[in-house]
């Protein structure tokens, strides 16, 4: 990256934008002051960028101006589009026919949740900035999730203003580098200020943009830790789709995911739901990958590799989580993070012996005891189905075996339920490993095809996934 470009400050880029007598638009803001406008203003020559700014805190203005979306809500995906949609129109509308044709227009905009006078509440934001790319053009928008952690309103402010800046301005200069415009959003913003756990491109100057690729890169990135994809294939917002809900888990590498994967999440799901107030209606079934080795270290998985996963297990109509977590225990406060209900996790044989190995918890003050009070704190549970031995024998929980100076541990949190044994629906499905049909896929039709479900198998050699060849 050009470290001249990447170090300008926020007033340099505004002041940038304003001498750029081709750029003009408007900057709406509602929920936390008018930042942005604002640093536009500070730098100087703003006459030349900005035809309006505008706040409509009241709900009636509001809604009289934008219209009412139909989830209802004023800090959502839908507003901030609708807002920059409305916006957008009327500077084109107004001044196109009175400014240079060379000009290219834009409107930011904002709706913001930020921290209340007396209320502890979810502060977050989604900003978005719709924009010509050239002269004429069909307009695209960029938007993005964030959520602010600064402990007051003030800040909050502060760092939306930053980020508002470094929006335009990366739209409008690193347009042809979707990950130069993500890794420049944190720009003159200090680390744990705030977390983009969402962005979306969209229109014609986008197009060819992997918009699941993108998310991704927002976690090597460093914006945020884990990205969320519903069954479709769109990018989720995790606190919306967690908010009270009961979540289940499962990690894995899913490549590709096996029909004992898809067993392991269906018994595990019975054993959750046998839980008070857990049903299929208020509960969500999500499959981990983690970006990270059992190390803690970046497994330099390629974009395009993770999301072939995560196509194929959209297809099952599961929902789909990548993070850099390593430890269960920092799953498991990612997603308390945004419900308060039952967490469930479902592990295999082979895990138990990594949780109970206390070299996973170096780096840790108080080591494996910390490790587990982290994982068990509350209404937290470990679903583990059984595997063969090397013998091809069944091996469940009677049969683990931790260290000596462990095992009261291990009983302790086996006689409380924190661990709970399933059963495989069928034991001939102990028999697939990921690893051997990876190693089949490359030599064609074979026996392969019936360690999977057939939706799965069909796409992989429709699409030719994981090297298949016929």
């Amino acid at each position: 990256m050009d470290k001249q470009v990447s170090s300008r400050s926020t007033k340099d880029k505004a002041l940038r934008l304003n001498l750029d007598e081709k750029k003009y638009g408007t900057i709406v803001e509602i929920g936390a002051g008018q930042e942005v406008a604002r640093n536009f203003f500070v730098a100087g020559a703003a006459a030349g960028t900005i035809a309006k700014t505008m706040s409509a805190y009241d709900m009636n203005f509001s809604d009289a101006i934008y219209g009412v979306q139909q989830d209802g809500r004023y800090v959502s995906k839908a507003r901030v589009i609708a807002m920059m949609e409305q916006e957008f129109a009327l500077v084109v509308e107004r001044v196109a026919n009175v400014r240079s044709k060379s000009s290219r227009y834009f409107t930011y905009a904002a709706t913001v949740a930020a921290k209340s006078f007396n209320r502890n509440n979810e502060c977050h934001a989604w900003c978005g900035v719709r924009i010509q790319m050239y002269p004429g053009a069909e307009p695209s928008n960029l938007v993005v999730h964030v959520r602010m952690f600064d402990d007051n309103a003030e800040a909050q402010q502060q760092a939306l203003g930053i980020l508002g800046v470094n929006l335009i301005y990366a739209a409008y200069y690193y347009f042809e580098d979707p990950k130069r415009i993500i890794d420049s959003l944190s720009d003159n913003l200090k680390s744990n200020r705030i977390e983009i756990d969402c962005i979306d491109f969209k229109g014609p100057y986008f197009d060819d943009i992997n918009n699941q690729a993108q998310n991704i890169h927002l976690i090597r990135s460093h914006k945020t830790r884990a990205v969320m994809f519903k069954p479709d294939g769109s990018v989720a917002v995790p606190a919306e789709m967690l908010y009270k809900k009961n979540v289940l888990t499962i990690r894995g590498a899913f490549k590709p995911v096996t029909r004992l994967n898809v067993d392991m999440i269906e018994q595990g799901q019975k054993a959750f739901e046998c839980l008070e107030d857990v049903n299929a209606s208020n509960t969500v079934v999500i499959t981990e990958i983690s970006l990270n080795d059992r190390h803690g270290k970046d497994a330099n998985i390629a974009a395009t590799d993770i999301i072939e996963r995560v196509r194929l297990l959209n297809l099952l109509g599961y929902h789909v989580m990548i993070s850099d977590y390593t430890r269960y225990f920092s799953l498991r406060a990612y997603f308390r993070q945004y419900t308060k209900l039952q967490i469930g996790i479902v592990i295999g044989m082979v895990n138990i012996q990594q949780i109970f190995d206390e070299k996973f918890y170096d780096g840790l003050e108080g080591g494996i005891l910390e490790g587990f009070g982290k994982l068990f704190p509350d209404h937290t549970r470990l679903f583990v189905y059984p595997e063969l031995n090397a013998h091809g024998q069944l091996n469940d929980l009677s049969q683990v075996t931790v260290p000596n100076n462990l095992r009261f541990l291990y009983q302790h949190l086996l006689a409380n339920g924190f661990f709970t044994g399933i059963e495989s629906s069928n034991p001939e499905l102990l028999n697939i490993y990921s690893r051997e049909i990876l190693q089949q896929l490359a030599k064609g039709l074979g026996d392969w095809q019936h360690a999977l479900p057939p939706i799965v198998s069909e796409t992989i050699m429709s699409a030719k996934l994981f090297g298949f060849r016929r």
